[in-house]
């Protein structure tokens, strides 16, 4: 990482509350105060049974959701009082997204879809961008079927679309929920490979939720969500 500061803080949540219908009887507190860091080396896992709180956290980190009390820090920039515009920003070019359905859009090639980012950002692609989306499709493997659409391509080969499509704005953090839920083991494993390949080369941190212990034990790092609270948050062993 000779370009990035291993050390460097990327996200940290301080007190971090999160309730629904708010004011209402029927008020419900999901994430009751919670602290987390995560610098640029850290690869962690996320991890809880169902309704612990693990999609509210990730929406809220994602910027997609705001807390109700506490602050999220992004780069070292508060984020609770932000507009929406600039929340907007932020998360276009800080943080990138991975999901257990990757999302494509049928129509658009996979270079297309890559590129997506940035087109909604700024329009037409550069010719540098167009080269950074051709050389991402080219780490994940996928070198020459760039013009495929995505039903000319494997399931494995679509999540790792959107793989690279998730860092093709250099994102800082990248959010994975349940990337390889859908794939085979073989894929799975090769999708796994990527993001540490990515945590390691470009100093993006990554939070990668799972159900599969197989995969959080392979993390360097375990934090666990019980009822909206962090359990615990551990070093995995080497």
């Amino acid at each position: 990482m000779s370009e990035h500061d291993g050390d460097q803080e990327v996200l940290r949540l301080q007190g971090l509350k999160k309730s629904y219908n708010v004011g209402k009887p029927t008020e419900v507190e999901v994430l009751h105060g919670l602290d987390l860091r995560l610098q640029r080396k850290d690869f962690a896992a996320l991890v809880g049974a169902s309704g612990s709180g693990k999609s509210t956290l990730l929406n809220v980190i994602g910027l997609l959701d705001k807390p109700t009390a506490g602050e999220l820090f992004l780069l070292g920039e508060a984020t609770k009082g932000m507009d929406d515009g600039r929340r907007t920003a932020l998360r276009g070019n800080a943080i990138g997204f991975v999901f257990q359905f990757h999302h494509l859009i049928q129509a658009f090639t996979a270079l297309e879809n890559v590129l997506m980012p940035l087109m909604v950002a700024t329009g037409k692609p550069t010719r540098e961008q167009l080269g950074r989306g051709r050389g991402l499709l080219a780490e994940v493997g996928l070198e020459g079927l760039e013009h495929r659409k995505p039903d000319e391509l494997s399931g494995g080969q679509q999540q790792r679309v959107a793989v690279a499509r998730a860092l093709i704005s250099r994102p800082s953090l990248l959010l994975a929920d349940e990337p390889t839920g859908n794939l085979d083991s073989k894929s799975a494993a090769e999708v796994f490979e990527l993001f540490r390949k990515f945590n390691r080369e470009f100093g993006c941190a990554v939070l990668l939720v799972t159900h599969d212990a197989r995969l959080s034990d392979q993390c360097d790092r375990t934090v666990t969500l019980v009822d909206g609270r962090i359990e615990s948050d551990a070093a995995n062993p080497a």
